[in-house]
């Protein structure tokens, strides 16, 4: 075993530094689910920046210093407070916001969001089978994104109002009838977020034919 451990002790230092890069400085995150569509698909691998809001120790959930501050329409990972899942969704509001949702039309503070650049498309969602969706630019409380709405029964198209408490932030699929996000899982503890989600690295067309889809690689996230 030591012969063993000699031998390959270069390999070894290079997971353990592979395994702290990946735990406290940068990571990246493969999407299985349409969640955050229409900005991010099935299939791409997003770049995570671990140290947009704090240095925390690997392999743990202890922070020691606070690099930044979360902000409105940012894209982040963090930890789901229901059951430990790691997720990636839109930070809607931040602590002492009050929002709400009137179907389907977001409020921030008292604002209601704008709804620009209209579409429909035909969006699959699985087994061959396809929905007419509407698509719009959402501007609401200084940040903007792009937004997909399906008629699909079942979705949280109302809620609140509810005030954002401290050290908490409240969480939105883009994809809005279709995402598992703050409206049933609840606020997101600032100790469970992971990181920023900044660009996509690589995609591929997983729920198609398999074929990369070059013009998304190093795309920034919006």
């Amino acid at each position: 075993m030591k012969q063993w451990l000699k031998n390959n002790r270069g390999f070894l230092v290079f997971l353990i530094c592979f395994g702290f890069f990946r735990t406290a400085i940068a990571d990246w995150n493969p999407i299985p689910s349409g969640s955050m569509r229409p900005t991010i698909l099935e299939g791409d691998v997003v770049f995570v920046n671990r140290l947009a809001y704090d240095l925390k120790i690997p392999l743990t959930d202890l922070s020691v210093a606070e690099l930044g501050n979360p902000q409105r329409g940012e894209i982040v990972t963090f930890k789901s407070p229901k059951d430990g899942t790691r997720l990636i969704k839109r930070l809607v509001a931040i602590p002492g916001d009050i929002i709400e949702m009137r179907d389907e039309i977001l409020f921030i503070n008292g604002s209601a969001a704008e709804y620009t650049n209209v579409t429909i498309v035909s969006e699959p969602v699985g087994y061959g089978f396809n929905l007419q969706a509407a698509r719009a630019t959402e501007r609401v409380a200084g940040s903007s994104r792009a937004v997909q709405f399906l008629p699909r029964v079942g979705s949280k198209k109302s809620f609140g109002p509810m005030t954002v408490p401290m050290e908490q932030y409240f969480m939105l699929g883009d994809n809005r009838d279709n995402s598992e996000d703050s409206r049933f899982i609840g606020f997101v503890q600032r100790a469970s977020l992971i990181g920023r989600a900044e660009r996509v690295l690589v995609s591929a067309d997983i729920k198609g034919n398999w074929l990369p889809r070059i013009e998304r690689t190093v795309a920034p996230l919006q």
